[in-house]
Order: structure tokens, then C-alpha cells, then sequence
């Protein structure tokens, strides 16, 4: 038998027309399902970012902002702004931070390494090492001018971010309006006029880091956005920033290039939990997860809008963000960053899992807790501490079923993989000035105080332990603030008997019983603190400190001089109990080793000049206090002193000068406020030394009662 031919095969045109005049529902399906693929491949195609060395970028960090404040993740805050930049953009619904405090984590967002890489693990005692590569430093390198703008003290130029940046504005005196912080931030608005200011200045490609601190706490907005948001305070603040960042989107499609845009938080807020008011204790997800939006803004005359948006809810991280910078900008990469370039998976929306590492040190560092580390794998998280924790964040998202026990083996595949990263411990903080730990205590950190490490810690270690001891300390302070004195007192003595090691509570504790008239309970609190093994220096000088203004400046110079060394907070309270003790000469000699060891200290010179003043060296004390002034003209101090120099030769008028603006400055400054009574009643000024008497004797403690009682006669 001939074998058959096959069918001669119809032209693909032929089949087509036959198909769709015999089977017209087929037909209808399959062009539903073309219009489907069109629509998928669309979706996945999403907004694309083309790679270009001819672009400006722009990295905003908004401080303590939590994902699930903003409008386009869900949240009840009015954020149009940041709302509009994620429907141009890519928003990132799984984004997560590596540590829970300001400083620690804005490393890692500029150098794209994990904390324990570069080295920096909590807000106090650390440094950025000046060899660190950032984002400002590789652009820098590629001709980008390079701009920082920042809003809060953490990120002072003296913690080392400001390498590779042209500009550095740092500058944190309050803008004009009802929310006055002092030295501690700046608002917004302010923050972003300095940006806009130098950006518009730029004639060529630009980096800049924007920061804005609002919605850290205390929570303290506008009155308009405490209008609108009553009941919730951080609701305003973050719907304040929103708004104060407005000026800054808007001018972008008036610049040349087009302009990467970068938006994320440094960590969010607990608000309460977990048990934690705040952050820096804790690395749940009210913490640890941040909103990440990333855009890109076509310039002036691009003569294309920007894509659409496009929601993704793979896993990613801090450290991808300086991988995306570099690739977008075409820079070259680092091959040594642990983290990917996001500009695949904005176009794509898929990428393999990776797994990312966090941490959470300043208890540990600070207070000698079980130090936390952690993992994330998807959407698994593990958390290893003393009582290990693990979430299954898909299913319980609020990380209300800790896992760990009942699923022991995958928690034991996950601590493996958490042994990957380095859980070598911290190193060791460096000592803090007292003025920066006052000033970083005042934002609500309780860092400054080293604690003593240990090679293992127990249960007994444990956060989730000890957290309701950092609530009672909290409690203490505002019974304080409130003037619930017996109150303070028992919250502080009770964390003492449950933790004796607990610097914070000794100090504290002593505070109240020094601010309220009781000179020798405090030191019996302080000495407590040493009988129980607290080995931080600040319960040392501040015993110092207590002894010889309490009149035993004996005591306090024979325990400063064992350990003061060259520490400089330890000698300027071993120069003062040398004054209190009438030893000018020694307190000289102590000062001026103090400014041998820093050089640029304006307190060092201010107490150089109080010295010479008691030794009747009116030329030197006046050129010693005009050197500190030259260095810090808002240190109050130095006004006052100078000003009792300015009296003491003849220039009553320049003595009120100096020390109105001591007063100015610190209106607390009661040596200012007594010699303004009494200098200005000798002025015949009367109704102007009324003034500044009845400021002093409303603010005299206990221990200056004699004086305010001679200014009530004086001015009677």
C-alpha cells in the first residue's frame, strides 16, 4: 500500500479566518486571553528605571515614620504627597530596616552593609569609621555635587556621616512657629528650605540626603495638625512632614535631569506594642518594618510622564538601597555589598527570597541585657534571644503566636541561617561627653552609660523580661515631671531591687532626691550604685559632682582623682571640686589639661577662665572666655562668667550685656539671673531687676534660699 501524504498545511492566515467564522466562542476566549497576557505582561513590565550617569538622586529618610501611618500603605495619616510619589513609583509593602535607632540605621541605608559590618550598633559611643564607602562618597566619585540636610541630633557631623559631602547642614536651631525643641531638631519645613536652597544652586547633577525628624517622639506637631489629629499626635506629626516635604517633590520637574527618588524611614514606633512606648528595645515589626517608595521623576522637557506604579510585596531591605543607586546612576558597583539592586524587580516585580539580618543593641550596650539579633526568611522571622522567638509574619502579621517552641525544627533552620551574619558581640562604645548624652537623652535614648559585657546571659536577661522595668522608669520620669515626688521615688527604687545593675534607676533616682532638697540621700543612691557593682563612669562623677557642691569637696576630689585620668567630663568634675575646695591653682592646671586633650572645647576654656577669675587674673580669664565664646557662642556659661569679669574691671553695661544673653540662652542660668537683679537695681533699672529677681527666685532651689530671700528685700 502507497503511503499517504500528509495534508498539505493551510497558510497560518487561512487557519485563522477559518477558526474564527467556524467557532466564534473559541474565538472570543482567545482573544479574552490575549487581552489577559496583555494585561499580566503589562503589570509586569511595571515602571522602569532607566540607568543613566546623567541624573540627580535624591535619598529621603524620614525619621521614626512606621509603614502603616501612610495613606498608600492603608494608614490614617493625610499623606498626599508621599501618596503620589508611590503611584509614579514602586511601593514596597515588605520593606525592612537592620537596626531600630537613628544612627545605626542611617549607616546602613548610605553604606549598604549591616550593622555589624560597619561597626556602628547603637546612637551613643559609636562612630562612622572615615574609611566607610557611602552613597556620598561613590557619587561623589562619579561628579556628583553631594548635600546632606538633616533634621536631628543623632545624625550630628561629630558621629561621622558626613564624609563625601560637599555640604553637611546639620544646623538644628528651630525654625519659627509653636514647636520649639532647642538643639534637638529642626522642623521640617526648615530642614527642606536649606535643601531647596542648595539644590537650586546646582548647576550640574546633584546627591542629595534629605532627613526629617518630626515624627519621632516627643510628638509635638503644628497646631494646625494638632487640630486635625487630636487624639493622635504622631498621626499629626507624620501629617505634618508629609506636607513640609511638598516643596521638595514639587520642584523636581523643573530640574534638567531626571531625578531618582528615594523615600524610606530609618525605623518606625511601637506606640505602646509589645509593651514598648517608643523604639530601641524592641525589633518587632512596628519597628523593624519601614515604608520604601522608589520613583523616578523625569525632568524639564523629558516629554514623557513618569510610569505607573506598581505595588511589591517581595521581601527587601535596607541594604539593597546604595546596590540601586549605584546601578541606576551607573556607577560602578561594590562587589563587597551584601545587598541587590532593586531596578530588576520594580520592572519585573519577582525576585528570589533573600534573607536579611537586624538587630536591636542599645540595651545591651547600654544596660547589659541579652543583646538581640535576628533573621528574616520570607516571611518567616526569628528572633534569638535568651527566649527565642519565631513568626510566621504571613499568618500573623501582628507577631502575636511565638512560634519557636512548637515548630522547634524550623526554628533551629532559621537560627542556622541567622549564624551565617556575624552574632560576634558589639565592640565596646566609646564615652560620651555629658553634652551629648544630655542631648540624646533628651529625644528619649538611654544611652551614654557603657555597660559590662558578659560571655552568656540567661532568661533572666531577656527583653521581653525586663521591659516592664523601662516602663517604670518611663513612669518615673513624668510622676517627676508631674510633681509626684513619693511616686518617682518608690518606680525608681523598685527597677533597683528587681535589677540591681540598672545605671539609670541609681542616677535617676538620685536626681530626685538632689532636685528636691535631700543632697544626702543622692549620695547614698550613688553609693549604692558602686556597693552593687555599677561600673559606668557617670555614677562616679556624678558622685563627684554631688559631694562638693554639697560642701565635701574632699571626698569628692579623692574619688575623681583615682579614675579621672584623661577622661574630660572626669576632669571638668575634678577642676570644679578643686574650686569648691578654694584650689584655683589646681583646678588650672586640671583645665588646661583638658584643653590640651581637646583642643576645640569651649567648656574647657569657659572653666579656664573661671579659674583665673578666682585667681584675680582678669586679662586671662577675659581672653580664656573670649576663646569659648569664639568657639561656641551659645555656650550660657561663658556669658556669665565674662559678664562677672566685665563688673569686676568697671563695664557694669557690658556685664548686663553678657549676661541677658546668658539668660537668653538658658533660662534657667540662675548666677545670670541673680547678678542681672542685682546689677540692674544698682542701675536704677528697677522694674528690669524686678523682672529677672522674681525669674530667680521662682526657680532657687533649696540650697539658694538665703539669696532669693535677699532679692525679695533688695527689690521689695
Amino acid at each position: 500500500m502507497a503511503a499517504k501524504k500528509p495534508p498539505k498545511p493551510a497558510p497560518p492566515a487561512q487557519i485563522h479566518q477559518t477558526s474564527m467564522r467556524a467557532t466564534p466562542l473559541l474565538a472570543a476566549v482567545a482573544l479574552l486571553a490575549v487581552a489577559v497576557l496583555g494585561w499580566w505582561w503589562f503589570r509586569a513590565a511595571g515602571p522602569t528605571i532607566a540607568a543613566t550617569a546623567d541624573r540627580n538622586v535624591l535619598l529621603v529618610t524620614i525619621d521614626t515614620l512606621r509603614a502603616d501611618a501612610l495613606g498608600s500603605y492603608g494608614g490614617r495619616a493625610t499623606t498626599p504627597n508621599l501618596d503620589r510619589l508611590a503611584a509614579g513609583g514602586a511601593r514596597f509593602g515588605f520593606a525592612h530596616a537592620h537596626a531600630v535607632v537613628t544612627l545605626a540605621s542611617h549607616t546602613s541605608i548610605l553604606s549598604g552593609r549591616y550593622p555589624y559590618e560597619h561597626g556602628v550598633r547603637d546612637n551613643t559611643g559609636y562612630r562612622v569609621p572615615a574609611s566607610l564607602p557611602t552613597a556620598a562618597t561613590h557619587l561623589k566619585a562619579q561628579g556628583f555635587a553631594t548635600g546632606a540636610f538633616v533634621g536631628g541630633f543623632p545624625l550630628d557631623h561629630r558621629f561621622g556621616l558626613n564624609a563625601g559631602f560637599d555640604v553637611y547642614d546639620d544646623r538644628l536651631a528651630p525654625a519659627a512657629g509653636d514647636n520649639d525643641t532647642g538643639e534637638r531638631e529642626r522642623r521640617a519645613d526648615a530642614v527642606v528650605a536649606s535643601a531647596l536652597d542648595w539644590i537650586g544652586k546646582q548647576p550640574g547633577k546633584w546627591f542629595a540626603w534629605v532627613h526629617v525628624y518630626d515624627p519621632h517622639v516627643v510628638y509635638d506637631p503644628p497646631q494646625e495638625w494638632k487640630a486635625r489629629f487630636p487624639a493622635d499626635p504622631y498621626l499629626g506629626e507624620v501629617s505634618w512632614t508629609d506636607a513640609a516635604l511638598a516643596p521638595l517633590f514639587d520642584r523636581l520637574a523643573s530640574q534638567s535631569r531626571a531625578t531618582l527618588v528615594v523615600v524610606t524611614a530609618d525605623h518606625g514606633e511601637s506606640l505602646g506594642e509589645h509593651g514598648e512606648a517608643t523604639h530601641s528595645v524592641f525589633a518587632y515589626e512596628p519597628v523593624l518594618k519601614v515604608p520604601l517608595i522608589v520613583t523616578d521623576v523625569p525632568g524639564r522637557g523629558a516629554g514623557a510622564a513618569a510610569s505607573g506604579g506598581r505595588a511589591i510585596d517581595a521581601p527587601v531591605r535596607h541594604v539593597d538601597l546604595l546596590p540601586t543607586i549605584l546601578d541606576v546612576t551607573a556607577s560602578p558597583a561594590d562587589p563587597a555589598l551584601p545587598g541587590a539592586s532593586l531596578r530588576p524587580l520594580i520592572a519585573s516585580g519577582r525576585r528570589p527570597d533573600l534573607p536579611s539580618y537586624f538587630e536591636a543593641m542599645t540595651s545591651n550596650v547600654t544596660r547589659g541585657w541579652a543583646p538581640l539579633r535576628g533573621v528574616l526568611v520570607g516571611r518567616e522571622k526569628y528572633i534569638a534571644l535568651p527566649i527565642a522567638e519565631l513568626y510566621d509574619l504571613g499568618s500573623d502579621p501582628k507577631e502575636a503566636r511565638n512560634l519557636a517552641a512548637a515548630s522547634r525544627p524550623r526554628a533551629e533552620v532559621l537560627f542556622n541561617t541567622l549564624k551565617n551574619f556575624s552574632v560576634a558581640p558589639p565592640g565596646k562604645p566609646r564615652e560620651e561627653s555629658s553634652e551629648t548624652i544630655d542631648r540624646l537623652r533628651s529625644l528619649g535614648y538611654i544611652g551614654g552609660s557603657v555597660a559590662t559585657t558578659r560571655d552568656a546571659y540567661t532568661e533572666e536577661d531577656d527583653p521581653k523580661r525586663l521591659i516592664e522595668l523601662e516602663q517604670a522608669l518611663t513612669r518615673g520620669a513624668e510622676a517627676f515631671a508631674a510633681g509626684r515626688i513619693d511616686e518617682a521615688v518608690g518606680l525608681y527604687e523598685g527597677v533597683i531591687f528587681k535589677r540591681p545593675d540598672m545605671e539609670d534607676a541609681y542616677r535617676k533616682l538620685a536626681l530626685v532626691y538632689w532636685r528636691t532638697g535631700r543632697p544626702r540621700l543622692a549620695i547614698a543612691t550613688l553609693e549604692l550604685a558602686l556597693k552593687n557593682g555599677v561600673t559606668q563612669r557617670e555614677v562616679r562623677i556624678k558622685l563627684g559632682q554631688y559631694l562638693a557642691e554639697s560642701g565635701q569637696p574632699g571626698r569628692a576630689i579623692e574619688l575623681l582623682e583615682t579614675f579621672a585620668g584623661d577622661d574630660p567630663d572626669g576632669l571638668i568634675a575634678l577642676g570644679n571640686a578643686y574650686m569648691v575646695a578654694r584650689r584655683p591653682r589646681d583646678a588650672l592646671r586640671t583645665f588646661e589639661q583638658l584643653a590640651k586633650i581637646d583642643p576645640g572645647s569651649a567648656l574647657a576654656q569657659q572653666n579656664i577662665g573661671g579659674a583665673r577669675l578666682e585667681l584675680r587674673d582678669f586679662g586671662g580669664a577675659e581672653a580664656a572666655l573670649r576663646r569659648a565664646i569664639a568657639i561656641d557662642p551659645n555656650l550660657a556659661g561663658a556669658h556669665t562668667t565674662l559678664g562677672v569679669v566685665l563688673a569686676g574691671t568697671g563695664r557694669r553695661a557690658d556685664a548686663i550685656d553678657e549676661w541677658t544673653r546668658a539668660v537668653s540662652l538658658d533660662p534657667g542660668d540662675l548666677n545670670a539671673l541673680y547678678n542681672l537683679a542685682v546689677q540692674l537695681h544698682a542701675a536704677g533699672r528697677l522694674d528690669d531687676a524686678r523682672r529677672y529677681g522674681a525669674r530667680f527666685i521662682a526657680q532657687a532651689p533649696p540650697a539658694l534660699q538665703n539669696d532669693a530671700e535677699m532679692l525679695k528685700k533688695l527689690l521689695r
